[in-house]
């Protein structure tokens, strides 16, 4: 028994990067494809989240046996120029993840409150910004706890929503890959952009080290990789199953219903088809997304310059630079679905920049040592990383093309 209890204290790392699987671009995907599409597209949420266990893993092996995040380890091998623009890239990455969780956050306060989106949306940015102060207040464990405490209230508000359990045959016809046209191919793009998200990969191995150093010493780096599996494993299937909820959800009761593909009209036909509590809950859950998610994004933008930079701002600065763009453009009256949407695309070119270093250095025996990848795990992870970059390659091919 003491010994699970001392696993335990060991989990917390993965569960605030899995808040970036139920950020508010997971909840237009989500219930846009289960509305249009009804059951077809579960696989591609099952396929997804399984995706994110394997690169959250790896992402959280390489800082602990490295010693360094993965900003960090390119940092100290690329050369200036190479580090500069890598930054410049990773850093519209995860701006673009803050300006679509600032929007869903906004868009919920709206719908709960009444607030314009403008008011909205700086209403996010304070929050958040309390949240990340927790962090450097209190330390990184009490940070981990007010994450689990809004994960919670996100898994609770999305699968309210099942209060009718959904046909089990129908709906498990969706495990099968299949595509309905080019619409159902460009949401799946979007369910896997929204899922493997960069931002969360380069904060992972930051997490992971932060809370336990380096692990020189094999039995205690052994030890501590077990417990990031069980880490890793617990948080992507809590984050699974809130997106398969919310795919059943919209499935099950809003198939066919118009104005499914934004965060409101969803609202509004959860309201509608459930009643006003399940709606308030949903809302709620869009709410504790938003603000949740952002703080995450604007942490890992703060790891990404220090590693890729080698420069420290302070958390007020940098908060405020993060959230400039998102209130410009809702100053701006931009069309928040389309906020939304542009984002993911943007997130979808940063993909490849993560996914194929990470890779790459976690089957290195250079950096990895013993815990080098088995060469089982280094295919499929050119596998995931292969599928990954195609199915968003086709999302910006879609999107440039206007057939989706």
């Amino acid at each position: 028994m003491a010994r699970r209890a001392g696993r335990a204290t060991l989990l917390g790392p993965a569960f605030v990067a899995a808040v970036a699987y139920v950020d508010p671009g997971n909840v237009a995907t989500n219930v846009s494809a289960g509305a249009r599409f009804g059951y077809l597209l579960l696989w591609v949420v099952v396929a997804a989240n399984l995706m994110a266990v394997l690169v959250q893993y790896l992402s959280a092996k390489l800082g602990l046996v490295a010693g360094a995040s993965l900003p960090h380890v390119l940092g100290r091998h690329l050369p200036r120029g190479g580090r500069l623009s890598y930054w410049a890239q990773a850093e519209t990455v995860a701006m673009a993840t803050d300006i679509a969780e600032v929007v869903g956050g906004a868009i919920a306060l709206q719908l709960l409150f009444g607030l314009p989106l403008l008011a909205g949306g700086a209403v996010t940015g304070v929050v958040s910004t309390l949240l990340l102060l927790v962090k450097d207040r209190r330390g990184q464990s009490a940070f981990e706890h007010t994450v689990l405490a809004f994960l919670a209230v996100i898994a609770v508000g999305f699968v309210a929503g099942l209060v009718v359990e959904p046909p089990a045959a129908e709906a498990a016809t969706g495990l099968l890959p299949a595509f309905q046209g080019t619409g159902s191919v460009l949401l799946a793009a979007g369910i896997l952009g929204a899922t493997v998200m960069p931002h969360a990969v380069y904060l992972h191995s930051a997490l992971a080290h932060d809370r336990h150093g380096h692990l020189p010493e094999e039995a205690r780096r052994t030890s501590l990789l077990r417990a990031t599996r069980w880490d890793t494993g617990l948080s992507m299937l809590i984050a699974g199953s809130v997106n398969a909820a919310m795919l059943l959800l919209a499935a099950g009761e809003l198939r066919g219903m118009p104005g499914t593909d934004t965060l409101t009209g969803a609202h509004a036909a959860v309201t509608s088809s459930l009643g006003q509590t399940v709606g308030v809950l949903f809302a709620l859950a869009m709410l504790a997304s938003g603000l949740v998610s952002t703080s995450v994004g604007c942490y890992a933008g703060a790891v990404i310059m220090d590693g890729l930079v080698r420069r420290r701002i302070p958390l007020l600065l940098r908060r405020a630079l993060t959230l400039a763009p998102a209130l410009a453009l809702l100053a701006a009256g931009s069309d928040p679905t389309q906020i939304l949407v542009l984002s993911q695309v943007v997130l979808s070119f940063g993909i490849p920049f993560v996914l194929v270093p990470l890779v790459v250095l976690t089957s290195r025996r250079r950096w990895m040592g013993t815990s080098v990848n088995h060469p089982a795990t280094t295919a499929l992870a050119v596998l995931v990383t292969a599928v990954v970059i195609v199915l968003n390659a086709v999302l910006v091919w879609l999107l440039a093309t206007g057939r989706g």
